[in-house]
């Protein structure tokens, strides 16, 4: 009865042995299959984002293609402008010194309006007042071309805030070259804003109002491909609301260092746009080589601009490179105060300029994220530094074309500029050290948002 009862047993086992097998062999099966459709649901998401910021920064690139061409286009024939509108030099410099004003307007509502309505929702916006302030300007009527100025000028300032701070965003650990993108391709468009708007004046039927108009057609194709960025936001716009506003920088003495560097280096650039033909021109140049000169000024600064903040984001401190670009513009401007004619060393002076202006420029957008520990406070401090700065900037150009009406030249002007450059130097050094806006004394550690690695 043992023996038939052992039997039993072993028969029972054979038995169930088979089913333990294949259900074994189920799950297993089971577990494979369901690890293969998560690595390939997180292959699609990894791709669908990479897409989404491949288009992203496609659409920044459009943004920043219209954030300097529509002002820089007025150098070149801003006498042309003078003489048919009988304006003054100051008056003349005030179509700079407008768009300067409404960018500081506009500057510290952005935030605001960021956080209310979505970043990608405002920079649409601030495209078609460009849109709208490049037609209006073109209109045949002197009060509505400073009416253009300002409208142009609140869409700029949109746009100069929110950029760097989607940049802090969504490219974290890349700051460093999507800012030098971001900054070559504004700086790109805008030399070649100013070097083709004599050629375009010169246009049976432009004129200067054309050479002036042309630009309504670039920003209403950014318009278009930011389109797709709208829904995001739309659909963000509740996580965005929920960020705490209550950042406070005015109290940070780190904070007004970066914001008068700001102010200074963007005096530098406009008064550059604004003037520099016209003092090319009153030294003997022509006016369509004045503009190309203007133009390759900003040209030539590409590869500094570019590469000024990808180097700038894989240091804590920033004042070594800071040094060597305000060099360059001391150097630069210098030579056009000593080289009295517009001889074979004015372009050596001029490429010193655009070298020192384009990376002073991309360095201090760098510094918004550089210097700040999240995108919140990164949209805050760019917003305060392009307020005041701006209002810094708006007096160069008008003070600048005042100091040449009562002189009679250009050397008083260039002796203010090297002035402006020095004080430059100071706020930049002040500015590159390493530490954050939100508390000053607290240095910067190895932050992969503050590398440039990834």
């Amino acid at each position: 009865m043992g023996k038939s009862k052992d039997h039993q047993d072993k028969a029972t086992v054979k038995s169930v042995s088979p089913q333990l097998g294949n259900r074994q062999e189920e799950q297993a099966e089971f577990d494979r299959d369901l690890a293969l459709e998560l690595a390939q649901e997180r292959d699609r998401a990894e791709k669908a984002k990479r897409g989404r910021l491949l288009w992203l920064a496609v659409g920044i690139v459009l943004i920043a293609a219209n954030l300097r061409g529509a002002l820089t286009t007025v150098g070149p024939v801003v006498g042309r402008i003078k003489d048919d509108l009988g304006l003054s030099g100051a008056g003349a410099g005030m179509l700079t010194t407008l768009g300067l004003i409404a960018f500081a307007v506009i500057a510290p509502v952005a935030p605001k309006l960021s956080r209310r309505f979505g970043a990608e929702n405002v920079l649409l916006a601030g495209m078609a007042l460009i849109t709208a302030g490049v037609i209006v300007r073109a209109a045949p009527n002197s009060a509505l071309l400073f009416v253009g100025t300002a409208l142009i000028g609140l869409g700029i300032g949109v746009g100069n805030v929110l950029v760097p701070a989607l940049i802090k965003r969504d490219f974290a650990s890349r700051a460093g070259s999507m800012t030098g993108i971001y900054s070559v391709a504004l700086t790109l468009v805008a030399g070649i804003a100013s070097g083709v708007s004599i050629p375009i004046a010169d246009t049976p039927g432009f004129g200067w109002r054309g050479a002036l108009g042309v630009w309504g057609i670039a920003s209403a194709l950014a318009m278009i491909a930011w389109l797709p960025q709208v829904s995001r936001g739309r659909r963000e716009r509740a996580d965005r609301r929920q960020q705490s506003p209550a950042i406070r920088l005015w109290r940070s003495p780190l904070a007004w260092q970066v914001t008068f560097y700001m102010g200074f280096q963007s005096i530098i650039f406009y008064v550059n746009v604004t003037w520099l033909p016209e003092l090319l021109q009153d030294r003997g140049m022509s006016a369509g080589t004045a503009g190309w000169m203007l133009s390759l000024m900003q040209i030539i600064g590409l590869p500094a601009n570019f590469l000024a903040p990808v180097l700038a984001a894989r240091r804590p401190s920033q004042r070594g490179i800071m040094a060597v670009v305000i060099a360059m513009l001391l150097v630069g401007y210098a030579g056009l105060f000593f080289d009295t004619a517009a001889g074979p060393l004015t372009a050596l002076w001029v490429i010193l300029i655009g070298i020192g202006a384009g990376a002073s420029f991309s360095l201090c957008l760098v510094l918004f994220a550089l210097r700040t520990r999240t995108a919140a406070e990164a949209t805050e401090l760019s917003g305060m530094a392009q307020s005041v700065g701006y209002l810094v900037a708006a007096v160069g150009p008008a003070f600048i074309g005042f100091v040449h009406d009562r002189t009679g030249g250009w050397q008083a002007p260039l002796g203010v500029m090297l002035g402006v450059v020095a004080l430059t130097l100071v706020f930049g050094l002040g500015s590159s050290r390493a530490a954050y806006v939100s508390s000053s004394s607290a240095p910067v550690s190895a932050d992969p948002t503050n590398a440039d690695t990834k």
